[in-house]
């Protein structure tokens, strides 16, 4: 699970929401995931995730790249495509994928204030005032 909120990027930007419902409790999960994470740093376009977990077994981690490009090369990366496999037949009871593209961003941080130039009047649409609905 991540402790940190992934920055905001110049968009447009990807992501891929892995929402997955399995045990807590799985024999070389942990490895795995430990694996992957480390793999994906390599990945060109690779910009960053985030992953929470509930008790009752649903996860979520959302991934971000740069370009489709990286998002595909991850996806067919060889032992990514092993660690799914395997998940699939031992880990999961099911799992969905969705890829969107991010068009815009923005966020606060108590310590920091408004993040990335945006939101700066409290409208909860970004920036300056306009609606970016």
């Amino acid at each position: 699970m991540t402790q940190n909120l992934v920055g905001g990027f110049e968009p447009p930007y990807y992501t891929a929401v892995f929402t997955a419902l399995r045990p807590d409790s799985l024999e070389g999960y942990a490895e795995t995931s430990d694996r992957m994470e480390e793999l994906v740093q390599d990945v060109p376009g690779f910009l960053g995730y985030e992953s929470a977990r509930t008790p009752g077994g649903i996860g979520i981690t959302v991934a971000y790249f740069r370009d489709l490009d990286g998002l595909a090369a991850w996806q067919h990366h060889p032992e990514h495509m092993a660690a799914k496999r395997y998940g699939r037949e031992h880990w999961y009871d099911s799992y969905r994928v969705h890829i969107g593209k991010v068009e815009r961003t923005y966020g606060f941080d108590r310590d920091g204030g408004d993040r990335d130039g945006v939101d700066r009047d409290g409208d909860g649409h970004g920036g300056d005032g306009r609606d970016h609905a």
